[in-house]
């Protein structure tokens, strides 16, 4: 490994360090989305392409997203409540106790709770201001990369192309690509196997007879984006749900995950292969520590960040026996 290697290396661990330290993960995830997604829409031809449909995806998921937010905030309440009942019903028949024992007793752990966080209100709206900014940026950034992916240094007629500072840059260069190709790799694999999954789900909750179909498939889809995590969420969802229909629906939607769940791993070993396999027991501490540092942007960060790790310690190795 020459001096303009480890340097790259070097700086590349820093920046990890600094957006974990800076809370930086909105911004970092928001432009390798973006960019991920600007490559898919320009088809490999049409950059203008590409930019017109990346506008275009902005707005939609945008108006999406607030759609969501206000069927949800319809939605949910209503569903705690038929819910919860059910819920605490079926564990008293059982012996089961719960930190709850109706709605609200459950009012009262949330009022709780929030009272704990009024102090520090004004924090959380400087946070959600941030993670704004941090999102308008890394859309900025994202198609500023795309039109132009240049360093500064390779029509520069002063610098010599075998200079220090030009192979750093090299390096450095190669270092995002690699960090690219694991994002590509682990996140795109991740959304495909999450839609498929909503897909599934969204299929047997209509045929459930499901009430707020489509709150749960897009509160599926968009957990389904979260690793590990994100499954036990959602499934605690939609089988706390079954129970207000019959703990038998609640039995077979408990079933149907399992084996959506069985689905997911062949899908992974199809759709991502054996490149990116990582112990469980690193994910979840990888998982963990990404939480602790950035919350879920640090949840969705983690699994790339050591496929990159793997990655270029892989490389690392190779060429040193080489």
């Amino acid at each position: 490994m020459n001096q303009s290697t480890r340097i790259s290396y070097i700086i590349m661990a820093v920046l990890l360090v600094l957006i974990g330290a800076l809370h930086l993960g909105p911004l970092l995830l928001t432009a390798l989305f973006g960019f991920f997604a600007l490559r898919l829409l320009s088809f490999g031809k049409s950059k203008l392409l590409g930019i017109t449909l990346y506008l275009i995806a902005i707005a939609v998921i945008g108006w999406g997203l607030i759609h969501f937010s206000r069927q949800a905030y319809l939605a949910l309440p209503k569903i705690a409540e038929t819910t919860i009942p059910a819920v605490t019903d079926f564990a008293q028949k059982n012996g089961i106790e719960l930190p709850f024992t109706d709605y609200a007793s459950l009012k009262v752990l949330a009022v709780d709770e929030v009272k704990q966080d009024v102090a520090s209100l004004g924090r959380h709206a400087r946070e959600a201001g941030f993670a704004l900014v941090q999102l308008f940026i890394g859309l900025v950034v994202a198609a500023s990369l795309f039109l132009s992916a240049k360093w500064g240094s390779e029509n520069d007629p002063g610098m010599a192309p075998d200079s220090h500072y030009a192979t750093v840059v090299n390096e450095l260069s190669a270092r995002f690509q690699t960090f690219f190709h694991s994002f590509s790799e682990v996140a795109g694999a991740q959304i495909i196997i999450s839609a498929i999954n909503t897909a599934l789900t969204c299929g047997f909750l209509l045929w459930a007879g499901y009430s707020y179909v489509a709150v749960i498939t897009a509160t599926t889809f968009l957990c389904g984006v979260l690793p590990i995590i994100g499954n036990l969420i959602s499934n605690t969802l939609i089988v706390f749900v079954g129970f207000t229909l019959s703990p038998h629906t609640a039995l077979l939607a408990l079933i149907f995950l399992i084996v959506i769940h069985k689905l997911e791993y062949f899908l992974n070993s199809k759709i991502i292969g054996d490149r990116i396999k990582t112990p469980m027991w690193l994910t979840l501490i990888g998982i963990v520590l990404g939480e602790k540092l950035m919350g879920i942007p640090g949840m969705i960060l983690a699994p790339i960040v050591l496929h990159y790790i793997k990655v270029e310690s892989s490389q690392s190795k190779t060429a040193t026996a080489a």
